[in-house]
C-alpha cells in the first residue's frame, strides 16, 4: 500500500454546510450557503466564514458588518444546496425555499426559523486571502429551537439531524463512536459474577411449588418435604435451595 502525492488543494473534509443569512436595511434578506466556515476562538466566541468577493452576499455582509450562521439539517439539505447555487440578485431564496425569517436579538440580519441553531455574528475583520476573503466575526448571540430542549433544559443538538459536506456531497451524521475525553477516562471495573449476590427468584419458587402440588408422586413424604423447603425459602431467601 502506497501514497500518491497531489498538488495543494482543499481536502479538509467533512465540513459543516451552513446557511448564512444577511440583509441590507429596507431590502429583502438573502441566504448564502457556505462550507468554508469554522470556529477560531472560544473566549470570546469567534467564528469565520470565507466568501468569494463576486458573491451577492459579500457586499451585503461587508457593508452591514453582520450575518447569522444557520445550522442545516437533513430537512434543509435541498434548501441549503439551492442557496449555494442560486444568486440573491435573481431570486428571493426565502420565498423560493419556503423558509421563514426570524428576528435576531443583537443583529439586524434575520435567522432562519427552520434551522435548529442561529448564530448571530458581528464582523471584526475582513482578511483578503485570494479566491476567498475571510470574515472574522464575534458571536453576539445564539438562538436555539425550544423543541430540541428536554424537560431539564438540556439541548440535544446531535439529535436534530445535522448534515455535513464532504468532497462535493452532503451526508447526515453517522453512528456515535465516543465522547470527548473518553480515551483517558478511567474505566469503571464491572463486578464479576462472584461479586454479585444472587437473589432467589420467588416467582420461580412459587411456580415450582404449584407444579409439585399438581403432580401425584410415588412418595408423599418426599413431596411434603419439597413443599416445606419451598415455603421456607420464601420466608428466608438466604436458605433457598434448588429442588433435588
Amino acid at each position: 500500500m502506497g501514497k500518491q502525492f497531489w498538488k495543494p488543494g482543499n481536502m479538509l473534509y467533512p465540513l459543516p454546510a451552513v446557511m448564512v443569512s444577511c440583509q441590507r436595511k429596507e431590502e429583502k434578506p438573502n441566504i448564502i450557503t457556505v462550507a468554508w466556515v469554522g470556529t477560531v476562538c472560544s473566549d470570546p466566541a469567534m467564528v469565520f466564514v470565507s466568501i468569494r468577493p463576486q458573491r451577492y452576499s459579500y457586499d451585503i455582509i461587508q457593508e452591514t458588518g453582520e450575518f447569522v450562521i444557520n445550522l442545516t439539517t437533513e430537512q434543509l439539505t435541498r434548501a441549503a444546496d439551492y442557496c449555494g447555487v442560486r444568486s440573491g440578485r435573481d431570486v428571493d431564496k426565502f420565498q423560493e425555499m419556503h423558509l421563514t425569517p426570524c428576528t435576531s436579538r443583537n443583529v439586524s440580519a434575520p435567522g432562519i426559523m427552520e434551522s435548529p441553531v442561529n448564530i448571530e455574528c458581528k464582523v471584526k475583520e475582513i482578511i483578503k486571502l485570494g479566491s476567498h476573503d475571510m470574515f472574522l466575526a464575534e458571536v453576539v448571540g445564539v438562538d436555539v429551537d425550544e423543541e430540541c430542549l428536554d424537560e431539564n433544559g438540556k439541548f440535544h443538538l446531535n439529535e436534530t439531524g445535522l448534515i455535513a459536506y464532504s468532497h462535493g456531497e452532503y451526508f447526515s451524521l453517522g453512528d456515535y463512536v465516543g465522547k470527548f475525553g473518553y480515551s483517558v477516562r478511567k474505566k469503571v471495573q464491572e463486578k464479576g459474577p462472584k461479586d454479585k449476590a444472587k437473589k432467589p427468584n420467588k416467582q420461580k419458587i412459587k411456580r415450582q411449588s404449584r407444579e409439585l402440588k399438581g403432580k401425584v408422586p410415588r412418595d408423599k413424604t418426599q413431596t411434603e418435604k419439597r413443599l416445606q423447603s419451598h415455603r421456607k425459602a420464601l420466608r428466608d431467601p438466604s436458605k433457598s435451595k434448588k429442588p433435588q
